[in-house]
């Protein structure tokens, strides 16, 4: 099935986008913290940035004095000073 009629199947029976398809949740709280789920792995972790591997993307948080507090095999929670969460193909 294309990726376009499962995405419109999964609208018209408004069923939850991430545990159909993947999508990771990414839920910023100010500057200082971000959680992210559905996650497969962490591809570079620097102070000044961390890159993670989902399904459909990586994504990319920038900033300063940047941590991950912890993660589980569904989320982490990353924590610093954020500047950009960035989506790449």
């Amino acid at each position: 099935m294309k990726k376009n009629q499962k995405e419109k199947i999964i609208n018209s029976l408004e069923l939850p986008k991430d545990l159909m398809l993947g999508a990771a949740i990414v839920t910023a709280t100010g500057r200082h913290e971000v959680l992210i789920s559905n996650y497969k792995g962490i591809l570079e972790y620097e102070d000044s940035f961390i890159k993670i591997q989902t399904k459909n993307c990586r994504i990319l948080i920038s900033g300063s004095h940047l941590a991950i507090d912890y993660y589980t095999n569904e989320e982490m929670k990353i924590t610093g000073f954020l500047d950009t969460i960035q989506y790449e193909n």
